[in-house]
């Protein structure tokens, strides 16, 4: 059974609360299928929202960054931090306009972000990045070298304070509203990748890789 994680008061899921989830491999599922969150603090009262790459490794998110980068710099040094990430799923069409909604699957996760200066887990980081967006390009690309690891700041923060939202299936519609004339469902959608572009630089004789193949999101 699935660990549950005990729902603070920032983050109960208070408006309907039955699509409230806090267990550990749902929430991780929802980390691990999401590859862009959007990082939220305050600096000298300023409010700033951030979208970057991240990516899961056990109990933590990591995120990335230039070493010069002010989001960076003013997390390294402990102030409070808010993560989501959201994935969507699909248009719910209802039989009227106010009962719209949509299918998502979404996390938030507060604390404080802690810079990793370990060069290891920097390094491994770095690799949980990459092989997140496309398994097996780590080993395939060349690896940071040292002056790269300086001008990268990588940030850590543990997964203690987390909840995650789900909305599935068809649209609610008021009784009275299910006899009008007007269709309704879902339209399901989902992030899906192209075929690959070679860049013109690239030699023609090297073949596309095998992780490329059929590659999907």
């Amino acid at each position: 059974m699935s660990e549950i994680v005990p729902p603070t008061e920032r983050t109960r899921v208070v408006r309907e609360p039955q699509r409230g989830v806090y267990d550990r491999e749902s929430i991780y599922k929802i980390l691990d299928e999401g590859f862009v969150c959007h990082v939220g603090f305050s600096v000298d009262g300023q409010p700033y929202v951030i979208p970057t790459l991240f990516a899961r490794v056990g109990e933590a998110i990591y995120f990335h960054g230039s070493a010069a980068s002010r989001m960076l710099r003013n997390l390294g040094e402990g102030i409070p931090v808010c993560i989501t990430v959201t994935l969507a799923d699909g248009f719910v069409l209802a039989r009227s306009v106010f009962n719209h909604s949509m299918n998502y699957r979404s996390v938030v996760a507060l604390g404080k972000a802690m810079i990793v200066d370990a060069p290891t887990e920097k390094l491994g980081a770095l690799h949980a990045f990459t092989d997140k967006i496309l398994p097996g390009r780590w080993n395939d690309a060349r690896q940071p070298n040292e002056k790269e690891l300086k001008a990268t700041n990588i940030l850590r923060l543990p997964l203690t304070e987390v909840s995650a939202k789900v909305r599935s299936g068809p649209p609610i519609d008021d009784d009275a509203d299910y006899a009008l004339p007007v269709w309704a469902g879902v339209i399901p959608f989902h992030v899906a990748a192209d075929a690959p572009i070679r860049d013109e630089g690239c030699d023609p004789a090297i073949p596309l890789p095998q992780y490329l193949q059929n590659f999907k999101r």
